[in-house]
């Protein structure tokens, strides 16, 4: 598997190699994640890039090789709190102490207008923005707690990122960047009670900073008929792929005329109250893929549905948006 190797960093566990192995073999598994053993080396993918442990003798050298400088920072940060958990120290080359949490950027609010009844957009500028149209749709928006400075996570000494923590959390929803130009990013709301980010958007939060970490969640698949499944949450992210799929494309949604706004008129996409029995009607077959997300109990049973129907599990994805 190639790894582009632009940045890298190496640590040392001095000690008990072998639980290092045993908690990286884990951890893949929990992730359903790449991972090749050789009697040299064992090699982890993710994120496009590589963490490998190397056993000398009872110690092991973990080497970490990405293609941006923030994910060998959330590498780090990722396998300090899994070596940790097993009691494991790791000793970095280099680590960036006190600065802020890898792929974190602070934005400017610019603007929040309605979009549709259901939605609002916001646009946060920037110079990291260009960073966030690229190869993963989504972002984590940090938003402190009401009358609260935001305090932003940093990097602690040992690698790990350091999150505020009781009256100083941050809420920390995902979103979908639905557009992205110069030095500004869009991306919309879907109004719902009891949501602390309404509640943010609705107080005129335009001049203010605001933290954004990521991008991630992946791009939009490479398929040759690209199914697109979800309810009002997913919108953003389904007319985002509909712009960016490169072969045939075709979606279902669950949701009001009013909410698909410029959708409503797309031949491409289709209402359903039944998402469930929606995507049943997709058949698997060479270069078909099925993007599904909504709540979290359809997500699992949409992951059961396509696996009995002989889906592969690299031809699917299905994602809980919310609970």
């Amino acid at each position: 598997m190639s790894v582009l190797r632009t940045h890298r960093s190496v640590g040392i566990i001095p000690a008990r190699a072998g639980a290092a192995v045993a908690a990286l073999k884990a951890r893949a598994a929990l992730w359903e994640v790449p991972l090749i053993e050789t009697p040299e080396r064992l090699s982890l993918f993710v994120w496009g890039s590589e963490l490998r442990l190397v056993p000398e003798d009872d110690a092991v050298r973990i080497e970490l090789m990405a293609p941006e400088a923030r994910l060998i920072g959330t590498l780090q940060d990722s396998a300090t709190e899994l070596f940790e958990t097993e009691g494991l120290a790791v000793q970095w080359d280099r680590v960036d102490e006190g600065a802020l949490a890898p792929g974190l950027s602070l934005m400017r609010v610019v603007s929040v207008t309605p979009r549709t009844p259901g939605f609002l957009r916001v646009r946060l500028q920037g110079p990291d923005a260009p960073r966030f149209g690229e190869t993963s749709l989504h972002f984590r928006l940090l938003l402190p707690q009401p009358g609260r400075a935001p305090i932003w996570p940093r990097v602690a000494a040992n690698g790990r990122t350091v999150w505020p923590e009781g009256p100083d959390a941050l809420h920390r929803p995902v979103y979908t960047v639905i557009d992205q130009q110069q030095d500004w990013l869009d991306f919309d709301i879907f109004r719902h009670q009891a949501s602390p980010t309404c509640d943010w958007a609705d107080g005129d939060p335009v001049g203010q900073e605001v933290g954004i970490i990521g991008p991630g969640g992946g791009w939009c698949p490479d398929a040759e008929m690209l199914w697109l499944f979800g309810d009002e949450t997913a919108l953003p992210a389904i007319a985002r792929m509909l712009e960016l799929a490169r072969g045939e494309v075709a979606a279902v949604v669950r949701a009001s005329y009013a909410d698909l706004g410029p959708l409503a008129a797309d031949p491409r996409v289709a209402r359903t109250d039944d998402l469930l029995g929606a995507q049943e009607a997709v058949a698997p077959g060479k270069g078909v893929f099925v993007w599904f997300a909504a709540r979290a109990d359809q997500a699992r049973a949409v992951r059961r549905s396509l696996t009995e129907r002989g889906f592969d599990r690299r031809d699917f994805m299905a994602a809980a948006y919310w609970d």
